[in-house]
């Protein structure tokens, strides 16, 4: 039986953290780690139900979103989750929440997997939390206050090092126009991480293509953290990015050091070939 055997650390969460958010992060730690000493790395990528988001939902993506219902119902705050959708309780506030971001990664042992959630107020973002579910370390923000992250600045898309989506297809010649120009590129299969690396300057931007494969709870924190720390969340295409039960909707996010970089990176992938 395959079972993943490093120990989950506790998430180590700034101090002032929303009270929902902080415990929101430590339940879904919490599960995590429980779930990858219970289920093997199949059982936990074992397809078990359709999300709300309108894709199949692995076991342990359902295993760790329970944790945090259990946490807004306790809280009575609103919650707006890719797997079980939207939990209405009333409140201003709700909680916009990736429990697991990069689940594939996590349910087969590559330690690239993030929790990511949002505190949103009258439907506004207002403060984001993205916690590494391997490392514990964790990214905090509030909307217009400093951070203690500050992005690498850089400008040009030329020589930059990019995160990308995975190309799928249609996106194939966007990708490798990116790519050409680029110094480095990774794919790590986390958004919200891989934003996280931008905010904090390790990389200088992360992108989809043009998929369509994100939905807002891919770019909530970043659309939080990425502006405080002196970057951009935009678009490709100029959509807005808006805080929307409709769980159907879908963006391919630019997230760069700055809204120079930004807007070029979207042009670039938008460029007929």
């Amino acid at each position: 039986m395959s079972y993943i055997g490093w120990a989950v650390p506790e998430p180590v969460i700034p101090e002032g953290t929303h009270p929902a958010l902080a415990d929101a992060t430590r339940a879904a730690v919490a599960a995590f780690a429980a779930a990858r000493t219970k289920h093997t790395r199949a059982e936990l990528a074992e397809k078990v139900q359709m999300g709300a988001d309108g894709t199949p939902t692995m076991r342990l993506d359902i295993l760790v979103d329970t944790a945090v219902a259990e946490v807004v119902d306790r809280h009575r705050v609103n919650l707006l989750s890719e797997e079980i959708g939207v939990i209405d309780h009333g409140s201003s506030v709700t909680l916009v929440v990736d429990p697991v971001d990069g689940t594939a990664n996590a349910a087969a042992g590559v330690p690239l997997s993030a929790f990511a959630g949002v505190v949103a107020v009258d439907g506004v973002a207002t403060e984001a939390l993205t916690c590494w579910l391997d490392t514990g370390r964790c990214w905090h923000a509030v909307a217009g206050r400093p951070t203690p992250y500050r992005t690498t600045g850089r400008r040009e898309l030329d020589g930059a090092a990019v995160s990308l989506l995975r190309p799928h297809g249609s996106d194939d010649d966007a990708w490798w126009r990116v790519a050409k120009r680029a110094s480095r590129v990774r794919i790590l299969s986390s958004s919200c991480l891989e934003a996280a690396l931008v905010a904090e300057g390790s990389t200088d931007a992360f992108a989809d293509a043009g998929s369509d494969t994100h939905r807002i709870m891919d770019l909530a924190a970043a659309m939080v953290m990425v502006p405080a720390a002196g970057g951009a969340v935009l678009d490709v295409n100029g959509r807005p990015l808006e805080i929307d039960p409709d769980l159907t909707r879908r963006w391919s996010g630019v997230v760069a050091a700055t809204r120079e970089l930004a807007e070029e990176l979207a042009s670039t992938l938008k460029e007929n070939p």
